[in-house]
């Protein structure tokens, strides 16, 4: 069995996966926010209480919202600031007796929707997540990338391209740089821009929704959206030429990118015709937490 661990900042689920991609268990607690100690042993707990209900012990693979540094062993980069600084797979290593193989949640997206999802069958996948942030993984031949310093597809801190002049100089990061492709088409993003042109605060999906009803400033933001996930996407293609684009996240599920997305990028693309498909995540929610049990494949690890 492969277990996988998607280690947010709200929550942490774990998943049993059998040999063929079913889920034989899964559980789900609330994350301790703020505090590392019990973070390493809530994802112990998660996976002694799956391997229990399983009668299996199995390999561990995490997700996390960060990376392991090269350099140090250490995590960087993690929105969960918590885990900043910490030798988590270490520390998760010897908490459950075993080794563990950690990985960005991004890529554990792009892994999960590669080996059995919208993915599947393409030798080259780029997975994007559209959240509250914005990330990306990079999947080639069903091993995910992560690059000598692990930050292959931080997509997001790119700076968007061919940008307007009332686009300049960009919104600030928590990066510390401004006008980061994270700062524009992630859903804060969207609901930041909708607020600057509007002056009101509502919600992604309900921006969506207003735009479906015929708002004309909602519509307007939406197709501010699509200009600048177009460019940044084609920006993708001219440097990776990908297979496959398959979007993840809370503003996946707006089916109009689907269909406008690829009638815009034609602009920004050095080619004369563009033959990616841009598809929506066949996992959802549970993407993360697939792809994180991936990290292992059959026969890798023996219990």
């Amino acid at each position: 069995m492969r277990i996988g661990v998607d280690l947010g900042g709200t929550k942490i689920e774990a998943i049993g996966l059998a040999d063929d991609g079913t889920i034989r268990a899964r559980k789900r607690v609330a994350a301790p926010r703020g505090d590392y100690r019990r973070s390493v042993e809530a994802i112990r707990d998660l996976v002694l209480a799956l391997e229990a209900e399983t009668g299996r012990r199995g390999s561990v693979g995490i997700g996390i919202p960060g990376t392991l540094s090269p350099a140090t062993g250490l995590v960087k980069n993690a929105n969960s600031v918590w885990l900043i600084g910490h030798a988590l797979d270490k520390d998760l290593a010897e908490a459950l007796g075993r080794p563990v193989r950690l990985a960005n949640d991004a890529n554990c997206f792009a892994l999960s929707e590669a080996m059995d999802g919208a993915g599947a069958g393409h030798g080259v996948v780029f997975g994007v997540i559209l959240g509250t942030g914005c990330g990306g993984g990079i999947v080639i031949n069903g091993q995910a990338l992560t690059g000598p310093n692990a930050i292959a597809g931080e997509w997001g801190h790119n700076p968007l391209p061919w940008p307007n002049p009332d686009e300049l100089p960009g919104p600030a990061c928590y990066c510390g740089l401004r006008g980061c492709i994270e700062t524009w088409i992630s859903g804060s993003g969207l609901e930041a821009d909708f607020t600057r042109a509007t002056g009101l605060q509502l919600a992604a999906e309900d921006i969506a929704a207003r735009a479906a009803t015929g708002d004309s400033e909602a519509e307007a933001a939406l197709r501010r959206l699509e200009s600048r996930l177009a460019r940044a996407l084609a920006a993708v293609l001219n440097l990776l030429d990908p297979d496959v684009i398959v979007l993840g996240g809370g503003l996946s599920n707006l089916e109009r990118l689907y269909r406008n997305i690829p009638q815009l990028w034609e602009t920004w693309a050095f080619s004369d015709a563009i033959n990616t498909p841009l598809k929506r995540n066949m996992h959802g929610d549970s993407s993360g937490v697939r792809g994180a049990a991936w990290l292992w494949a059959i026969g890798e690890w023996q219990p």
